[in-house]
Formats: structure tokens, sequence, C-alpha cells
């Protein structure tokens, strides 16, 4: 099987690249940055120019797309359009001409915004943010090309939650680093409930994706069980043997009072600050989703709580 991984230089892709890899699949990987572990496999490419994109999928390639603005402060904010929604109508233009009959494609839960406890595949579309809405108007893209040749043609599209691991600078590797340093605040009650994903994990189930038939495979990708903010807590500091409970609590009222200050000091500044609104927001809120992948067949291969102990270890203790 040939395939044409984009974005296949990020922290998702450098995982499924080496899955790939181990069963001997044909791969070519496709982004701006060079590949450091497999040099020979890239081709630098960007999702944004159609030429490039065009000259580098072979026909009749299985086209796995990663490539996402997805930060909270990204600048221009035309970005999260370009790359999000242009490089999915430009893949979708490729496969046609290059008669690609599969696409795999990483959405995300934000297409749910604050989405009630329990949302599974069926919930209701409602983004609170560029990322959400952009990534909710790639999927109908890829539905659109799916839907021209629904018997021959297969689209599965990956709703991920927050995904960590090792060598992820993203939020939560600053959680943890938070915590690892003894200054960590806890905003809240702390009986909010959060969905993770284990970044070995969310490759193995795209590497398992790539069996399915023809037809529109919609999945949340969730490692369970879901821990609480404390339950998460408590096992990170148990991984650093540390106390359990947080050292500073803080009130809601007051956490999102200085989200707001540190918004203020962002836009003066032209600074992108490590506190703001929206995180102390989105870290406050119940982040919890079914999926159904189990109907697939699929296991992850790593727990949950072996996931975080490995990102821990290999982060703050190596």
């Amino acid at each position: 099987m040939q395939i044409s991984l984009i974005g296949g230089s990020g922290f998702i892709g450098s995982r499924l690249a080496k899955a790939i890899h181990a069963k001997a699949n044909t791969i070519k990987i496709l982004d701006t940055r060079q590949s450091l572990n497999y040099p020979n496999s890239w081709q630098p490419c960007d999702v944004r120019d159609f030429e490039e994109l065009s000259a580098n999928i072979d026909r009749e390639s299985t086209i796995v797309n990663l490539a996402a603005e997805h930060r909270d402060d990204v600048t221009p904010r035309s970005l999260y359009d370009e790359v999000n929604v242009d490089g999915a109508r430009n893949i979708c233009e490729v496969a046609r001409r290059k008669d690609c009959k599969k696409i795999i494609f990483t959405s995300s839960v934000a297409v749910y915004g604050f989405a009630p406890k329990g949302t599974d595949e069926n919930g209701a579309i409602n983004p609170f943010n560029d990322y959400g809405r952009t990534k909710w108007e790639a999927e109908k893209l890829f539905r659109e090309w799916q839907e021209e040749a629904p018997n021959k043609r297969t689209l599965v599209i990956i709703r991920p939650t927050v995904v960590f691991g090792e060598n992820n600078r993203g939020n939560v590797y600053n959680l943890l680093k938070q915590i690892a340093s003894g200054k960590f605040a806890m905003i809240g009650n702390g009986h909010n409930q959060k969905s993770m994903a284990y970044v070995e994990n969310v490759a193995a189930f795209i590497r398992h994706s790539l069996s399915f038939t023809p037809g529109i495979h919609t999945y949340n990708y969730v490692d369970k069980p879901d821990f609480s903010m404390n339950e998460l807590l408590a096992n990170v500091h148990n991984a650093l043997g540390l106390p359990e409970k947080a050292k500073f609590r803080l009130p809601y009222a007051l956490g999102i009072l200085a989200g707001y200050c540190f918004d203020i000091l962002a836009k003066v500044t032209g600074k992108k600050l490590p506190i703001s609104s929206i995180r102390v927001k989105k870290f406050c809120s119940d982040t919890l989703f079914d999926t159904s992948i189990e109907k697939t067949g699929f296991k992850a291969p790593v727990s949950l709580g072996e996931g975080l102990k490995r990102t821990i270890e290999h982060e703050f203790k190596s």
C-alpha cells in the first residue's frame, strides 16, 4: 500500500510513520518540516500549495491528512482557513485527479465546542473557536469528496481529544511542567473530568483504520477511563514522588479574572502568554467524550495511566 502522509513530520505523524514503516508499507512523508526519523521518505510540501501536493501525491495512494493549524494563539487568524480548509480542498482535488480512493483525516473534538458530558460521534456540532470551525469545514469537504463515489471511496474521520506524549510541547506538557515545578495552582474544585489520548494509541488507531472499507467512518478518539483533574494531579504527583494534593487552590472566579488580565496584557504587549481566559475556561470545563472505536475491534496498546507515566519519566525524570 502506498501512503501519502501529509503532516508526517509532526507529533502524531512521527509516531504514525514509525508504526507504518514497521508494517513494511510504502510511505511518503509530505511536510514543510523535514522528517527527523525518516529523511529519505520526506518531501517538502505545503498543504496550501496545490501544485506541490499534486506533484508529490502518487496515483491511487492512500492519503492521511494530519496537517493543521491548531494553537489557541495563531496569527494571522486567516491561517486556520488557509491550512485547515483550503488545504482540505486541495487534497480533495488532488485525490480526484490521482484516483485516490481512501482519505484518513484527523479532525478534532473541538468541532463539538463546549460539549455536554459523554458526547459521542452523534453529538451536536457547535465549535466555539476558529480551530473547531475550520476542522468542521474540512470534514464537510472530505464528505463531499466521498459522496461523489460512495461505493468506491473510503473516508475515515478521527476526532481525537487532547493528545499528549513524549516530545510534545502542547497544553498537557505545559500542565505537567507546572505540576513538576511545584508552582501549580488548581483552579476550581478539580472535579471536572478530562478525556485524553496518548499519542502512541492515536497512531495505532490511524494505522488500524487503513483497513476500513468504502463508506464514511467517523470516530472520536479517547483513551478510557477518564481522569478528573484531581485524579490527574494525583497520578502525576505519584509518578514524580510528590504529595498527592495540590499546594495551592484558586476559586474559579479569581482564575478567570486573572485570565482576562493576561488577555489584556497580551494584546498590549503583542506577546503570546501561557495564561489566557480561554485556557482557564478550557482547564475548568468538563471535556468528557464517548467513542465507538471498540466496535472496530481496536484495542489501545498502552493504558492511559501508563502513557502518562511514560511521558512524565521521559520529560521530567530521564
